[in-house]
């Protein structure tokens, strides 16, 4: 890992090589995170170590037990339901008060970010398509002039990313659907109609939600599998 001392403090850069590793499955759930083994890898302190993790226990990407130390966090379907219902309504505020600020530079951002999707979705590329969209709406502070719902989305977008990495290999036809569902927010936004900007919102939540469920099902069904011909 580079770490760019000018843009992340040593800890936040820990913590993101950590919630990395998690995202992309390499660490699983129920795994505890080894600090000695970070600690080496990185070459940095367990001091250092430990303030990361407490910076990654707000992202829920891990649990931190007395005693047992940081365990990553369980990902199942009661778990996805709850992020996304509480997603949908962080975003769907997001969106309304994008539709009610926006100004002629941020419009044409917004116009930006539906080629570059476009474009995402022509490659089959699922995992910048999606990244694409939750950055870009971190970014909005000035349009939504709420700093709390901001950081609040910031917290939660770990877990979100986590989510949507499962469904990596989804089809076209589903990520064209998606496509479809975030530009009727997008034209939403800009003819101002902020109400139907959060309700398209809270649809495309709902879509990709369903996709994360289903991809977490039959992740779980392949564990069971071979967790039953290991017994045999």
């Amino acid at each position: 890992m580079h770490l760019e001392e000018e843009v992340e403090s040593l800890s936040e850069q820990i913590a993101r090589h950590i919630s990395e590793q998690i995202i992309s499955g390499e660490l699983v759930e129920g795994e505890r995170i080894q600090e000695l083994r970070i600690a080496k890898e990185l070459d940095v302190s367990r001091g250092s170590v430990r303030e990361a993790l407490l910076l990654l226990e707000r992202t829920h990407l891990i649990e931190i037990y007395p005693r047992r130390g940081a365990i990553v966090s369980e990902m199942s379907a009661q778990q996805v339901r709850a992020l996304f219902d509480t997603s949908a309504l962080l975003l769907g505020q997001i969106v309304q008060r994008m539709s009610e600020t926006w100004r002629n530079h941020e419009a044409e951002a917004l116009q930006q970010l539906m080629n570059h999707l476009v474009e995402q979705v022509k490659q089959g590329n699922t995992e910048k398509f999606y990244d694409g969209i939750f950055q870009f709406l971190s970014e909005q502070q000035d349009m939504v002039a709420n700093p709390y719902l901001i950081k609040f989305y910031k917290e939660l977008l770990p877990s979100i990313r986590r989510s949507y990495f499962l469904t990596l290999n989804t089809s076209r036809r589903e990520l064209q659907e998606a496509l479809d569902l975030l530009k009727l927010v997008i034209d939403a936004i800009l003819i101002r109609k902020s109400q139907q900007a959060t309700l398209f919102m809270e649809d495309f939540c709902r879509h990709l939600r369903n996709l994360v469920l289903e991809s977490l099902t039959r992740m779980k069904q392949i564990e069971l599998a071979w967790a039953r011909r290991s017994r045999r």
